[in-house]
């Protein structure tokens, strides 16, 4: 079984996933790739390896977060290999075309609520159970809230009521972690360039009714942040942390 602290970070196969995964490797972290694309998850945790600390393990393990028996494979998995799990990024997440609600098929509702709400639940479900029974006790978790949580793009109902809904749950998760020293926080990441993100370079539509280019940073400046997050002592909670490109349209009136 491997020693040292054990992170799990879903939708690790690409984007923000891959680049915090990679990043907490690389800060001495045991750190379990997690994404339903093993190939992808494989090619992160080889590139990613190369850079982590002497001793810390990179571990690829397909699960589709929406489905329990998955996330419950998963978590037996992590506690054969490591033992223990001390941080959990909930990160895995999907969105959809600009469409207003009646243009929004209810199975693309159901399939986003599924991903971003419900496998948000299932996976932290899993994680808390953990840090509630292991000893030592506690952990931390950090929910991918996105500047969503805060104020909607035009035409992204399902999107942004999963993230509006994310913030419920961290807040929750925070204070019912208080007896098992298990902090909770959230990241509110506003234009990281992303293959998801391609199309702010572009042009993307505007609450004025415009389509603007926004934008953008380095997806790097999130894995950092997360890591600083993850970073600190289970006394110190970072509730919540927005990390932006400084000039997009989201502060005052854009």
């Amino acid at each position: 079984m491997a020693s040292g602290k054990t992170a799990i970070v879903t939708g690790a196969g690409t984007g923000i996933g891959k680049a915090s995964a990679s990043a907490l490797l690389a800060a001495g972290w045991n750190t379990v790739f997690v994404g339903r694309r093993k190939n992808l998850l494989d090619e992160a945790v080889a590139e990613a390896q190369k850079s982590a600390t002497a001793g810390a393990t990179g571990l690829a393990i397909a699960c589709d977060v929406t489905k329990p028996a998955e996330v419950d494979a998963l978590y037996a998995e992590i506690d054969k290999v490591f033992g223990r799990v001390d941080l959990l990024f909930n990160n895995a997440g999907m969105g959809f075309k600009a469409a207003t609600i009646d243009e929004v098929p209810v199975e693309v509702w159901t399939e986003v609520v599924n991903v971003n709400l419900t496998g948000s639940f299932l996976v932290a479900r899993g994680a808390f159970a953990a840090m509630r029974k292991q000893q030592p006790m506690g952990g931390r978790i950090i929910n991918n809230g996105s500047i969503s949580a805060h104020a909607p793009r035009p035409g992204s109902v399902p999107y942004t009521a999963t993230k509006h809904a994310i913030t419920g749950l961290t807040k929750t998760l925070a204070l019912d972690g208080r007896p098992y020293d298990i902090a909770c926080g959230q990241i509110d990441i506003g234009n990281a360039l992303t293959d998801m993100a391609a199309a702010m370079t572009k042009g993307v539509p505007q609450a004025n009714l415009t389509t603007a280019i926004e934008p953008v940073m380095d997806v790097q400046r999130v894995a950092e942040a997360v890591t600083y997050m993850a970073g600190q002592p289970l006394d110190t909670n970072v509730l919540f942390m927005t990390v932006m490109a400084t000039k997009m349209p989201f502060v005052g009136r854009g």
